[in-house]
Formats: structure tokens, C-alpha cells, sequence
């Protein structure tokens, strides 16, 4: 039997939820058997498993031990590079931050540096987090780019942040535009049917589905500039799929530079020319904790595509 005091990042979580992550180990069946045998307690009182939790809520678990996480380690995560997030904006409950080409926005288990560990680090020396007072909270990102994509990454300070900025981004009222130099202008919304292939982790562009898989995309594109046989292309995601804007660009013939899966391939460039340089938030109701942010916009000025392009 464990027994666990709820605190503020736990306020509103969905008591099955809280279970599953503090008691890993268990069948999801079994858990829910547990529920019904009254083996799930909530300040003495059995619950069910849609209860949502409330801050100072005492969880009583009469469950074997073995099938809960392993003790915590609380050790701070440590970034070898000693990076520090680049801030777009902060306040307490989100971070916007820079995420450069070639930093993965999360762990790939080779011992890299990471924009999730940058964060925890940064806000554990910050003093806002301390995972040795939390029963499951950890700050997360909401939203992730590729690893040879530069951009905005937002990441969440608290679960009730992390719930509402997942509510926005799942809403679609949150505009994300990117910024890629091309080998061709391209003007005008397009739609067409996205597969992707898990073996080879890349994705197809077709005008009709290939299969049961295939999803349908739509990309907004609009030439800002152009230098020659290059070309500053601005993409609006209606949609939002793996790749999306890598193989849209590519099937349009307008492939990106420096990217090798799908667009051109150059020398003097390790990854692709492709920025998520601008957000911006809308209609979010007001009973969402991040209202506040609502009609806002956040721009990178001075992103590594737009001096590449301007050097062209």
C-alpha cells in the first residue's frame, strides 16, 4: 500500500490517470478490477476512475507493491553542454523557446543533450520545479519539431498549462507558420493525401490515398522573396502531419534546401532550410487558464534560414 498527497500539478488530473503513471507496472485491467474492489481510495472514501483529483486529495493505493514505478531518482538532470534555453517568452506557466537545427526536442537514449532536459534543467535551478515534491508532473513540451528544423517549441511549466496548451494546439487555435528557402515559388493552397512509411520513417505525397493509412493534407504557401533560382517561402499548416511540409514542398516540386530526405541536397548544409519562425493564438475561451494569450503573436526576427537566405 502507498499513499500519496496530492499538490497543485495533480489538481484536475483524472484519477485513473494519476494511477496509471504512479503504478506503471499494472495491467490496465487489473487497475480497473482495483477500482471496482475498493482498493482505490480518495480521503477514505473509494472513488472512480473518472474522479478528478483535487490539490491536498489523500490517494490511498492497496496495491503489491511490485507493480509500482521504481523510486524516483532525484537527481537534477544534468546537460553536458551546459546549454541554456534560448527564451522567446516565459512567464509561470509556459516557455517559448529557440530550438536550433540539429537539438532533438527529446531524449533518443545516446546520452545527447535534449530541449526537454534544457528546460527541466533550467527551471529545476530556477527553482520552480523540484521533482522530489512531485507524485507524476514533469514539465513537458507541447508542441515538437524535427531535429534538423529550427523554431519555436512551447513547453508547459504546469499540468494545468500542459492540459490547456494540449486543448489549444488539438482545437486548432493555434496558427503555426514556417519559413524554408526553396528551389521553386510556390503560391496558393494545396491539398493531397499523406502516407507514411514506418520502416523507412518517410512519408509520400499523393493527389488520392494510396491506402487505408493515407491522410489528407493541406498546406497554405506564399513566396515572400527570391534570389535568383532560391526562393523565401512561407508555409501556413492547416493540417498537421509527420513531414508535412518537407513532402508537400517536395511534390510541388518546390523541394527545400539542404533536405535530404525530400528536397535538395547541398554540400555546405547538414539539414534543411525550414523554420517555425511564427505563432500565433486565437479564439482560445475564456475558461481556458491560457486566455490570456489569446490574439497574441510570437516571431523569430532573426532565425539561421533568413541570414542564410539573405547571403544567397
Amino acid at each position: 500500500m502507498k499513499s500519496y498527497t496530492a499538490t497543485n500539478n495533480d489538481n484536475g488530473v483524472r484519477l485513473s490517470r494519476f494511477c496509471e503513471k504512479v503504478c506503471p507496472k499494472m495491467p490496465k485491467s487489473m487497475l480497473y478490477k482495483s477500482f471496482r474492489n475498493k482498493r482505490i481510495k480518495v480521503n477514505g472514501k473509494k472513488q472512480d476512475a473518472d474522479y478528478r483529483i483535487n490539490t491536498g486529495d489523500l490517494i490511498e493505493l492497496y496495491i503489491n507493491d511490485e507493480f509500482f514505478a521504481d523510486e524516483p531518482n532525484h537527481t537534477p538532470v544534468k546537460v553536458k553542454s551546459g546549454k541554456k534555453p534560448d527564451i522567446v517568452f516565459e512567464d509561470n506557466n509556459i516557455l517559448l523557446i529557440y530550438k536550433p537545427q540539429g537539438l532533438l526536442c527529446h531524449s533518443d537514449n545516446k546520452n545527447e543533450d535534449n530541449l526537454v532536459d534544457i528546460v527541466i534543467s533550467y527551471l529545476s535551478e530556477k527553482e520552480e520545479y523540484n521533482p522530489a515534491k512531485e507524485n507524476s508532473f514533469t514539465p513537458a513540451l507541447c508542441n515538437r519539431i524535427d531535429q534538423g528544423t529550427e523554431g519555436i517549441v512551447i513547453a508547459a511549466k504546469n499540468y494545468r498549462s500542459l492540459a490547456d496548451m494540449n486543448e489549444i494546439i488539438r482545437e486548432n487555435k493555434l496558427s503555426k507558420k514556417y519559413l524554408a528557402v526553396t528551389g521553386k515559388a510556390v503560391n496558393g493552397e494545396f491539398s493531397a493525401f499523406l502516407t507514411r512509411d514506418k520502416r523507412t520513417k518517410k512519408v509520400t505525397v499523393t493527389p488520392k490515398p494510396v491506402n487505408n493509412e493515407s491522410k489528407d493534407i493541406t498546406t497554405i504557401f506564399r513566396t515572400l522573396d527570391s534570389k535568383g533560382s532560391f526562393n523565401l517561402v512561407e508555409s501556413t499548416l492547416v493540417t498537421g502531419r509527420t513531414h508535412q511540409i518537407r513532402a508537400h514542398l517536395a511534390y510541388l516540386g518546390a523541394g527545400i534546401l539542404g533536405d535530404r530526405k525530400y528536397g535538395i541536397t547541398h554540400k555546405d548544409l547538414k539539414s534543411q532550410l525550414l523554420c517555425a519562425y511564427k505563432l500565433s493564438f486565437e479564439n482560445i475561451e475564456n475558461n481556458n487558464s491560457l486566455a490570456y494569450l489569446n490574439g497574441k503573436c510570437f516571431e523569430l526576427k532573426d532565425s539561421f534560414v533568413q541570414k542564410y537566405f539573405e547571403q544567397l
